[in-house]
């Protein structure tokens, strides 16, 4: 595989779907962020969104299977809710045989970056942007397969114009309601970048703040919230995450004692693509991603606890 390295890591998905002579729609998880799915419209690739599975919380495997069966598709991606790094490589080897053209990119863009290739999919795309398990700021590369044509183009970049697409996605997701792309200059993808050792030493220096920082926090989180609010440990590493009922109740206390948490990801279904995912619904009308990153500390994160304990009925 060869490495590949881009200002954004959905600048290499973009550069990875316009390279591509075919045209047949992809398969996206409902609960992806909403700036991949405004990746493959900047595209002019189609797409279809499917549903989570209630136990792992990850893309349907099975909705995947039946409609590959059904139809041909284009490609495949694969995303990792909250990070959680497990990879159903045999899956990947399957569906490779129900459609040898078909491409896999396995999203680790919430994940751990690594620089093994630990997948059996064409593209393995990791990100060091913002809020990600290592925030350089700026950053994606991916591993590509030999079979992968990528033919990378210099786009005009607008930093007003992606202001703008975020507000508009933003207020949709909000309201619910059909998102409509009208393409402008979002998308950044020829800012310099390190070369790939320097880059990877940056990346390598601030795993481990990053490690040190979620492990103080987390176990904050973990020693004083019910045990069942928390999702497994394998979801917590990108942030640390609950599930509770009249999540907005808790969102408000967070908010008007001058902290803040998070509710990501939305189900994208009828706003980025026709059809339903209620699993995906109902998780992200639970869940809360509570910080575990240098934009908290641990005496917030406490008072977080204590608002959380203060609001639960059990």
């Amino acid at each position: 595989m060869r490495i590949v390295q881009a200002p954004r890591a959905s600048a290499i998905l973009y550069h990875v779907l316009a390279s591509q002579e075919q045209k047949e729609p992809w398969l996206l998880p409902a609960n992806i962020c909403p700036i991949v799915p405004i990746t493959f419209l900047k595209a002019r690739v189609p797409f279809e969104l499917v549903d989570i599975s209630a136990e792992t919380l990850h893309m349907d495997l099975q909705q995947v299977e039946g409609r590959i069966k059904q139809r041909k598709f284009g490609g495949l991606l694969y995303a990792h809710t909250y990070g959680e790094p497990s990879t159903p490589i045999e899956f990947f080897h399957g569906i490779k045989v129900l459609n040898p053209e078909l491409l896999i990119v396995d999203d680790r863009c919430l994940c751990i970056p690594e620089f093994e290739a630990q997948s059996s999919a064409d593209v393995i795309l990791h990100s060091t942007g913002y809020a990600k398990i290592v925030d350089l700021h700026f950053g994606g590369c991916a591993f590509l397969g030999n079979n992968v044509t990528y033919r990378p183009v210099e786009l005009t970049f607008n930093a007003d114009d992606h202001d703008e697409i975020e507000r508009a996605y933003k207020k949709a997701v909000q309201e619910r309601v059909r998102f409509v792309y009208h393409d402008l200059d979002w998308l950044e993808t020829d800012a310099s970048m390190p070369e790939w050792q320097d880059y990877r030493r940056q990346i390598e220096n601030g795993l481990k703040l990053s490690f040190d920082q979620r492990a103080r926090l987390n176990e904050i989180y973990a020693s004083r919230l019910p045990p069942e609010l928390q999702l497994p440990q394998k979801y917590q590493m990108w942030r640390f995450n609950i599930r509770v009922k009249n999540r907005s109740k808790f969102m408000k206390a967070i908010f008007d004692a001058g902290l803040f948490a998070s509710s990501h990801y939305a189900s994208l279904a009828g706003i980025m693509a026709d059809g339903q995912a209620p699993h995906a619904d109902a998780l992200a009308s639970e869940v809360i991603n509570l910080f575990n990153d240098h934009h908290f500390d641990a005496d917030r994160a406490a008072q977080i606890c204590d608002l959380i304990l203060e609001n639960y009925e059990g």
